[in-house]
């Protein structure tokens, strides 16, 4: 029997699982599975994976040679502390030995479901938190992240953006979200979770496109117009679950190709990319495509400011410094910059920019802040000439580039991945000057 104090609903347990899902390397599972016993992989921590992850659902639908090369370890460990290990484990190990071939762990074109699961933590109340503090979502993916395939892979900035949007809610929910070089299309799939008010994802590899499009229907999203049809359910059943959906459209978008007008079509709120700084050769495209996306015309601007009331943003993630009439409070805008100072009806307002109050009934003063797009960027930077090739280039542009990875730090919400080192990423922000 297993260890009666081994949940799977929550850590260690958890982790354990989370990580065998999203198809961690295997000593990230043997460390998790060491912690579930106490510092060995006893009887009862190896009932719990094969019961777990191996004879389940999860295990017949897995990688053969991941679990292959999984079980062999897992045996190795147990065996070199002179434990016992559990006949189904070398039963199942001898299945994939006899029946998979070695040449298949490096197989390039290997294609897999990995699921992601975002845990969040206790008593958590952000609106992005799922009654179960658990969103999972799968993603069909490539094995090979360094030849080919690299937009059908999962990388670390895409996580990293993920946990930013799905820590931050109120900075993406009912705006308009715009993501290049979007891949696997996990940071789309968050953004339709805190629901954005359009996800619009593009990419300018038409395979990773294709991929793309089957992640979104993986997580009961659709890029297709015609969602009543092919769903081929009840046509009111299918419309309430899709209207309380964000709008997800996916095009392709070589971004050397990219025309103006293509771009001013769209007219985003927000746009995001993550680990789009990579080639030198490419950084001029991609400067080009973000100055389009951010230096709106004046003439769209002004339509969609006498169009749209949400123009005007009232400040949210407010710090209270003083809960009395009279006392100031200081607030940070949504996008994460530029505190304002304001006070409530019966204070002096010193430090408030008259520009951006506006008088509410009953003489209170509220900021308000005027919405222009920005951009989110998360990179790993593994080349600095390039990183300084990029910043140099968004000057030339007039783009200005700020650092707000230590101001605006997401939740820990992969606690279980070890093979994500969150210390390597650096989130910017780009705006017009």
């Amino acid at each position: 029997m297993a260890d009666p104090k081994l949940d799977s609903t929550i850590p260690p347990g958890l982790h354990l699982i989370s990580a065998f899902l999203s198809m961690e390397p295997t000593e990230t599972l043997l460390s998790l599975s060491r912690e579930c016993g106490g510092g060995l992989v006893t009887e009862g921590v190896q009932r719990f994976i094969w019961e777990h992850c191996i004879s389940n659902e999860a295990g017949e639908k897995g990688f053969g040679p991941y679990l292959k090369n999984f079980l062999k370890k897992l045996i190795s460990e147990v065996e070199s502390r002179n434990g016992t290990v559990l006949d189904e484990l070398y039963e199942q190990c001898g299945y994939y030995m006899s029946s998979l071939k070695d040449n298949a762990l490096v197989k390039g074109s290997a294609r897999v479901c990995k699921c992601i699961s975002f845990l969040f933590p206790d008593a958590c109340e952000l609106p992005s938190c799922p009654k179960s503090s658990n969103l999972v979502v799968p993603l069909h993916c490539s094995l090979n992240m360094l030849e080919g395939d690299t937009g059908c892979s999962v990388w670390p900035s895409s996580l990293f953006l993920s946990e930013f949007v799905l820590s931050f809610p109120d900075i993406f929910s009912n705006k308009s979200c715009f993501e290049v070089g979007s891949g696997v299309g996990l940071v789309g799939i968050c953004l339709s979770h805190v629901k954005a008010s359009q996800v619009i994802l593009s990419d300018g590899d038409l395979s990773a496109l294709s991929n793309m499009k089957i992640n979104l229907e993986l997580n009961q999203l659709s890029a297709e117009t015609d969602v009543l049809k092919r769903f081929g359910e009840d046509p009111n059943t299918v419309k309430a679950d899709m209207d309380n959906k964000s709008s997800v459209k996916c095009f392709h978008l070589p971004w050397e190709s990219a025309t103006e007008s293509e771009l001013q079509e769209h007219l985003p709120d927000i746009i995001l990319g993550a680990d789009i700084i990579y080639d030198p050769s490419c950084l001029p495209h991609l400067v080009r495509v973000l100055a389009i996306l951010l230096k709106q015309k004046k003439a769209s601007s002004q339509t969609r400011e006498e169009s749209c009331k949400g123009q005007f943003q009232e400040a949210k993630h407010i710090v209270v410094n003083g809960a009395s009439e009279g006392k100031s409070f200081l607030a940070r805008d949504l996008h994460g910059s530029e505190c304002v100072t304001i006070q409530n009806g019966n204070g002096n307002g010193n430090g408030t920019d008259p520009r951006r109050v506006v008088e509410l009934n009953g003489g209170s003063s509220v900021a308000r802040l005027k919405k222009h797009p920005v951009a989110y960027i998360a990179s790993v930077i593994r080349n600095i000439d390039t990183f300084n090739c990029f910043l140099k280039l968004a000057e030339a542009a007039n783009l200005v580039i700020t650092d707000i990875t230590e101001a605006l730090v997401p939740l820990n919400l992969l606690p279980y991945m070890q093979s994500y080192n969150r210390s390597s990423l650096r989130l910017f922000t780009v705006k017009c000057k």
